[in-house]
């Protein structure tokens, strides 16, 4: 594979490495970052004499940025060591340690002593150090597994081995730490947890303020552009209703966030919240439709992974972060359907602030897939996709019991994690039968966990008739769609048209749906596609087109974008124009 680099990785400095705030929707001013040079090593045996030299956290051993660029393998140990330092100024009166994502399980220990441990490779955790910590020089260590396809965690499109056509369709695996490491000083009675629930047709919204104490009264400020518009006293650990008269709504042309200041007397936090609503309707010809704050709305986006060519899961940088959605959105998209991954909490900000929708995708596990019966058939025939109950655990790869379980688990723990940011509209917990299993019960506990938003529930095919949409997969034939009674007609993936350019392009080996030779065929098969495919569906009940991808990965060369994001494939100034005339179709039509 040839090493591509964008231009954010070419200027990363090794002693400063995204040390942006990790926690945007619960800030407060007591911050340190780990992020930066530490010591690793890779052995066969849970038991370490000595260290191989340095990585550079949080880039995943793989990736070249780590310093590394080896593959950890399923019987590998992967040990890390960092030295630290505390002085009595930064403790006030308990530490707790920070890991925004360690794939796949960790062991944590800090001075000797062993802290906690950790399974799941997507999400943040966090230990209370309090007793462990010293003041002086500190010695942080993990020891961590990743098993990738051998194990039934959620993975993504993490794969060891790639098999066949569709192998393309993954990429290297992403082991050990990828996201943030930091720590932060609080009291003894401190703010845990934050929910903010919009109700937008009450003009108001809820606030839960969770604490590690017992319940007390704090005082609420909201602010929009700075100004005080609400201030208030609650009481903690209870869910209260505040009323915002004449409120500014959020929507990706008009990105209002309100922010919002709380104070307990021990503690003071700092978030945001955006006023918008996500539901479905029957426009003026009865048709069933998406809505964004009571308006017929087509969700109009790209499928984003997330991968980079010299740190893989983990942005080179926080504009490199952004880089892409303000690209998608000067190009007139409104939404990223972040697929199988979950990103650290700065990318939702950045849609939250920018004003780009997000559905998103719980990463895949189980074990490793049958890619005829996941891939081919459905592909091929349309009634399979929608004839295969998921009950059948073995043929899903989900005969695993515990494995299911932590699908649960990690899925409970994404929607918690993420509930605050405004721009999420969409869950999506299955994607094309990988790993899928009782697809109807995820739906039932999203639904538990968030009203709020809209279930993708399964998404592309294997339809088990529930969740809000219809969800529509198209690849090979043309797009022909019909109204549904009781769920919003949705192309949730389609095109993948793939353009190697010279020089930005990192595998031998190609894939794409349909193949074109430079920029100028391309774009003329793409908007080809949006004429004869999308717009005529429009008047029939089409409500999302969701094109793959944002940009290159690996092999996979169907992206709007180079890997390196240096070229952007399609003619700009056509998408734009696509862009509009679908906004405009849409509009005339509802």
């Amino acid at each position: 594979m040839k090493q591509l680099m964008t231009k954010w990785g070419k200027k990363v400095d090794n002693k400063d490495v995204l040390k942006e705030y990790p926690r945007p929707n619960l800030v407060r001013d007591s911050y340190l970052n780990l992020n930066g040079e530490w010591e690793y090593a890779i052995t066969k045996s849970k038991d370490i004499e000595k260290y191989d030299g340095n990585i550079v956290v949080p880039f995943s051993p793989e990736a070249y940025l780590s310093g590394v660029q080896r593959i950890v393998q399923p019987d590998d140990y992967l040990h890390y060591r960092c030295k630290f330092m505390l002085d009595t100024d930064f403790i006030k009166k308990r530490l707790i340690l920070h890991f925004g994502a360690v794939d796949q399980e960790c062991e944590v220990s800090l001075n000797g002593i062993r802290i906690g441990e950790h399974k799941g490779g997507y999400l943040p955790f966090s230990f209370d150090i309090t007793n462990e910590m010293r003041i002086g020089e500190n010695t942080l260590t993990l020891c961590v597994v990743d098993r990738t396809e051998k194990a039934p965690h959620a993975r993504g499109k993490q794969k060891l081995v790639k098999k066949g056509k569709y192998g393309s369709l993954f990429y290297t695996p992403n082991s050990g730490i990828w996201k943030t490491v930091w720590l932060e000083s609080v009291s003894e009675e401190y703010i845990t947890n934050l929910r903010v629930t919009p109700c937008f047709d009450e003009s108001a919204i809820t606030v839960l303020v969770s604490t590690n104490g017992e319940p007390k009264e704090a005082n609420i400020r909201i602010l929009f552009k700075d100004n005080v518009v609400e201030e208030t006293i609650i009481q903690t650990d209870k869910t209260v209703k505040i009323v915002l008269d004449s409120f500014k709504s959020w929507t990706p042309d008009e990105p209002n966030l309100y922010d919002i200041e709380i104070d307990t007397g021990t503690d003071k936090v700092t978030s945001y919240f955006g006023m918008r609503k996500f539901s479905t309707g029957k426009d003026k010809n009865g048709i069933l439709r998406f809505f964004l704050n009571n308006k017929p709305y087509f969700f109009n986006g790209l499928l984003d992974q997330g991968y980079w060519p010299e740190s893989l899961l983990t942005p080179p940088s926080d504009d490199a972060l952004k880089y892409d959605i303000i690209k998608l959105k000067e190009l007139g998209y409104n939404t990223i359907r972040k697929h199988i991954k979950i990103e650290s909490e700065r990318f939702y900000y950045h849609c939250d602030k920018i004003g780009m929708i997000v559905w998103q995708d719980m990463p895949n596990g189980g074990g490793d897939y049958n890619m005829v019966f996941v891939t081919y058939l459905p592909n091929a025939f349309n009634w399979f996709a929608r004839g295969v109950k998921d009950s059948l655990y073995s043929l899903f790869k989900r005969r695993d019991e515990e494995g299911r379980r932590q699908y649960y688990n990690d899925l409970e723990g994404m929607v918690n994690q993420l509930y605050n940011h405004p721009s999420i509209a969409v869950w999506v917990p299955f994607n094309e039968g990988w790993g899928q299993f009782d697809a109807n019960m995820a739906t039932k506990k999203i639904c538990k966990l968030d009203s709020t938003r809209l279930v993708n529930e399964a998404c592309g095919w294997f339809d088990q008739n529930g969740g809000d949409m219809y969800s529509i997969h198209n690849y090979i034939r043309k797009l022909k769609v019909k109204p549904q009674s009781n769920r919003v007609v949705a192309l949730t993936e389609y095109g993948g048209y793939s353009y190697p350019v010279e020089n930005h392009v990192a595998c031998e080996k190609e894939f794409g749906y349909k193949s074109y030779k430079n920029a100028e065929e391309l774009t003329e098969n793409y908007k080809r596609l949006w004429e004869e495919e999308i717009y005529p569906n429009i008047k029939d009940g089409l409500c999302s087109a969701i094109y793959t991808q944002t940009s290159d990965i690996e092999e996979e060369i169907n992206g709007l974008m180079t890997y390196d994001r240096e070229i952007v494939k399609i003619k700009k100034e056509v998408v734009k124009a696509l862009n509009q005339k679908l906004k405009d179709i849409f509009q005339r039509t509802v």
